[in-house]
Formats: C-alpha cells, sequence, structure tokens
C-alpha cells in the first residue's frame, strides 16, 4: 500500500509504509567519537519519536498547503484542504503551466462527482484512518526497532541537529507483517535538539528485498528514501520535502519510481471544516494557479 502522503504530511514515518519487510543489512556502523554518550544518544531519540507520535495523533489543527509532485514523466501541483471528513485536493497546475480548459473542465467534473456522492469521501477518509493507525503502530515500536548511534553535529532545515545512524536491531522481533517493515531499512536521522523533534530522515536499502512473501514482486538493492520536516508555523511541524528512487518488480514487470514530493504554503485552516467547505475554498482560490506552486 503506498501510503497516501499528500493527505497526512504530518506524519514523519509514512516512508516506512512504503517498503515492505526485508532482510536487515546487519553491518556494523562507523565507530565515532560521540558528544553525546550512548545513554544520552538514545534518551534524545526516544523523546523525538515521542514528539512525533504526539504530532501524529493531534489531528486539531488542519491545515492547507501545496503539493508539488514530480517525476521524469510528469510535473503536478495540487491545493489541499485537510478536514474533519478527509483531505479533499483540487489540482492547479500540470508541468507548472495553469490547467487547459479541457484539464479544468474534467477537474471541475470530478469535484462535482464527489460533492454529489459522501461515499467517494468517506472512503478516503477511511483509508487515511487506516494508514494512521499502522503508523501509530510503527511510531511506538521505532525505539525499539533500531540501534541508533551518535554521528556528530549536522544542519537541517530549521539550523543545527544532531545526526544519528541507525540499523535494524537484531533482538527486535516484529509482531506482524506490516511491524517487519522496520527491518527493511538502514540509514540516517537528524533530530533539532532544542525542539526534540526530527528533521530528515534517510533510508537505504542494503540488498535485494522481496516483498509478499516474494510472490507480489521485489524491491532492488540499492533504492532510497529521503524526508525532511520542518515548522510551518504556530509550533505545528509537517513534512515539506519527500524524495524516493526505486526498483520494483511486480510480477514480470520492472516499475522505476523516482518522485520528489514538495509540500509548501501551510496555513491554517478553520477548526471542523467539512470536505464539501473545502471544495468550495479551494474553487474561490483556482485563480491562484496561475501564479505558481512556490
Amino acid at each position: 500500500m503506498p501510503a497516501k502522503l499528500d493527505s497526512v504530511p504530518r506524519l514523519l514515518p509514512l516512508l516506512l509504509l512504503l517498503l515492505p519487510a526485508a532482510a536487515a543489512a546487519g553491518k556494523p556502523l562507523p565507530a565515532v567519537s560521540p558528544a553525546l554518550t550512548p545513554a544520552q544518544s538514545q534518551a534524545l531519540v526516544e523523546r523525538a519519536l515521542a514528539a512525533e507520535l504526539r504530532a501524529a495523533r493531534d489531528t486539531g489543527h488542519p491545515m492547507r498547503y501545496r503539493l508539488r509532485k514530480s517525476s521524469p514523466r510528469l510535473t503536478s501541483t495540487k491545493e489541499i484542504v485537510e478536514t474533519r471528513d478527509g483531505a479533499v485536493a483540487r489540482l492547479v497546475l500540470i508541468g507548472d503551466q495553469p490547467l487547459s480548459q479541457a484539464d479544468e473542465e474534467r477537474e471541475e467534473a470530478r469535484l462535482d462527482g464527489l460533492i454529489s456522492d459522501p461515499g467517494r469521501q468517506r472512503h478516503r477518509k477511511q483509508g487515511e484512518e487506516g494508514d494512521i493507525g499502522i503508523v501509530l503502530k510503527l511510531l511506538r515500536m521505532l525505539p525499539q526497532a533500531y540501534l541508533y548511534q551518535y554521528a556528530g553535529a549536522g544542519t537541517g532545515l530549521a539550523g543545527s541537529a544532531e545526526k544519528f545512524s541507525f540499523r535494524p536491531n537484531p533482538n527486535f522481533s516484529p509482531p506482524d507483517m506490516e511491524s517487519q517493515a522496520l527491518t527493511a531499512m538502514s540509514g540516517e536521522i537528524w533530530i533539532d535538539a532544542a525542539q526534540e523533534r526530527v528533521t530528515r530522515l534517510e533510508g537505504h536499502l542494503q540488498q535485494d528485498t522481496d516483498y509478499g512473501w516474494g510472490i507480489l514482486g521485489r524491491l532492488d538493492k540499492g533504492g532510497w528514501i529521503v524526508l525532511e520536516q520542518a515548522e510551518v508555523g504556530g509550533g505545528q511541524w509537517r513534512i515539506v520535502r519527500f524524495q524516493m528512487k526505486m526498483n520494483l518488480r511486480v510480477l514480470f514487470k520492472n516499475r522505476y519510481i523516482d518522485t520528489t514530493e514538495e509540500m509548501t504554503q501551510y496555513a491554517p485552516a478553520p477548526a471542523r471544516l467539512d470536505y464539501r467547505q473545502a471544495i468550495r475554498m479551494l474553487r474561490a482560490g483556482a485563480g491562484d494557479g496561475a501564479k505558481g506552486s512556490r
């Protein structure tokens, strides 16, 4: 299931849902001269992950924002509003250009269909809630699922950050298929020590990785994911950039995934907004598409 990043950008560990079960690389991390002791490092990581868990549970601060998604084939920009009924989106740019009349008509027809059929929005919200439930479960396991080692000071989007290497904990026993995703990566994590929030996470596949018990497909060695988040106002932290490069083999077909997602122009949305009200908001701002996504 690829998680719907455009609908829940507050959830830092969504990238974990994009990776199926895999075997850990198992290689030792290089030694460093830590400015933090192992106990201090583990405590800081645990506090930061606990903060991400609290943020993931917080649904009381809806946002409106722009999502620009680019790949070698297509670039598109959507305006998205989070509501009590789930997120709604309106396509505003294709290839960084305003929609053609035909594309505009198709988008309006899609929104009309969404308004006239509330069941479609309920189905989307149920999917979001399912994703969030899995994420919350995985977040609770992160301190035990990985071994973290201090790797020095670095720079994140908000300034200085503490950098840690991580690898799967060989003593962690995943209780189900979903949590086996936590054994898929090794990489690095950056933490803003003052805010105790994760600012950047990189994950790398160190070997070919079967999923669906090897029946459905495989991810090839060398794939990677990078995710960045930052404070976007009012003490709220959200994902602002997500990159993924992965070669996916599904049955007898290869699919190369090369995507970059950038979330910008975050602004608070009215609390308790319903999805029809959000669609009216998106339509009222439709003319802003010509101004670009930045």
